[in-house]
């Protein structure tokens, strides 16, 4: 309207300012986790309603950006965007680059599919081409995309799982790493590039003041496990990088209370909320709860944690201990004392002083009581008067 009858309806100038924010989605695809909780949340619904979030998320700025990433039980996938180098299984079919392969027509022991060229039939029938999922005229193209990039390496990533890749843990860590990775590089690419006026400078040194943020990045954990103490220590490396780079890290446990998640939302200044209660009221704790990025925050009052499990896990047997040992010089933790007193990760000797002697017991001096007007106490007469004479 403004072109239109050059006239001012609104201000533009809050839409050129907006700061991009960025929303990076780990979902916990452990097949374990999600057959205990298939009666209340099935997993087909909880892809539903993280789609819906999604595009909510994405409709609340032209310039909004979103990852998704898988957190399977031995490794961690991206569901959007998709990765150029795919983890799948290598087969007889893959050759090296380069190579060359006999045109005989067969596929790995089975006849091909395109029967050969004939001189009267110079080009072999297209095959039926399947409709592509989330072609539909009544949804948005970009909401398209992501569903149905989402749904296909989903999907992708259920059939290659092996019975032998049902572990009860999830590698929560490296899905932590990788999305950090991907934040980095975002930002990267929207910073301003630096010049210099001096052409044969052309870079130029930071400068003191800090620049302000080119994108708020955040990261949100969808968790149906419990924290394994196998974890600890990489899943805390990530969680103190993401509170360097100041990034949040929110996390919507739909069953039991993860314990290292939730320490990382304490420590990165995120969100947690527990729905084991309501998993089915998921679609609303995300709307809710997590929608508002970092800077949104700031004018909102956000769910808090009435209590954090401040527990950790031992460097030697990778158990939880509320008490233990720690090293002076690299902070490792230890449930009891290692052999020869030596930590375990660095090789320092530790100083435990008395640890382990036996505490020397003192007799007690008993104390006498004062005569108080020359009348002694119970200890001496027996009462606290003496005894009158006889008129």
């Amino acid at each position: 309207m403004n072109r239109i009858d050059a006239s001012e309806h609104y201000d533009e100038s809050g839409f050129t300012s907006q700061t991009p924010s960025l929303l990076t989605v780990i979902i916990d695809t452990n097949p374990r986790a999600w057959a205990a909780i298939h009666d209340l949340l099935p997993i087909s619904k909880a892809i539903a309603n993280i789609l819906v979030f999604i595009n909510a998320h994405l409709a609340y700025g032209n310039d909004n950006q979103v990852a998704v990433l898988a957190a399977h039980t031995n490794r961690a996938v991206w569901l959007y965007p998709t990765s150029p180098n795919p983890d799948i299984p290598p087969g007889p079919s893959r050759r090296r680059h380069g190579s060359d392969v006999e045109m005989t027509g067969v596929v790995d022991g089975h006849p091909h599919p395109h029967p050969p060229l004939h001189p009267r039939h110079p080009r072999p029938p297209r095959p039926r081409e399947e409709p592509q999922l989330g072609t539909s005229a009544n949804k948005y193209p970009h909401f398209a995309k992501i569903e149905s990039s989402i749904l296909a390496s989903l999907r992708a990533l259920i059939d290659t799982t092996t019975p032998s890749d049902l572990d009860p843990t999830t590698l929560i860590s490296g899905a932590l790493s990788m999305a950090l990775a991907h934040i980095h590089k975002t930002a990267l690419a929207f910073e301003p590039p630096k010049t210099s006026a001096d052409p044969a400078n052309p870079t130029t040194a930071p400068s003191a003041t800090p620049a302000a943020p080119t994108i708020h990045a955040r990261i949100l954990v969808v968790s149906v496990s419990q924290s394994a103490p196998a974890q600890y220590i990489p899943t805390m490396n990530a969680v103190f990088a993401a509170s360097h780079a100041r990034i949040p890290v929110d996390t919507l446990a739909l069953y039991d209370g993860p314990t290292f998640l939730q320490q990382a939302a304490f420590i990165t200044g995120g969100v947690f909320l527990s729905a084991a209660a309501n998993p089915r009221g998921l679609l609303s704790y995300l709307m809710f709860g997590f929608l508002a990025d970092d800077d949104a925050r700031q004018a909102l009052v956000t769910p808090t944690q009435h209590a954090v499990d401040f527990r950790a896990a031992c460097f030697c047997h990778r158990n939880v201990v509320d008490q233990g040992f720690v090293c002076s010089i690299c902070l490792s933790i230890f449930c009891a004392v290692p052999d020869n007193a030596e930590c375990l990760t660095c090789g320092t000797k530790l100083a435990l002083g008395n640890y382990g002697a036996k505490p020397a017991v003192v007799p007690r001096k008993k104390k006498k009581r004062k005569r108080v007007n020359g009348v002694a106490g119970r200890e001496e007469t027996g009462s606290a008067a003496g005894t009158p004479a006889p008129a």
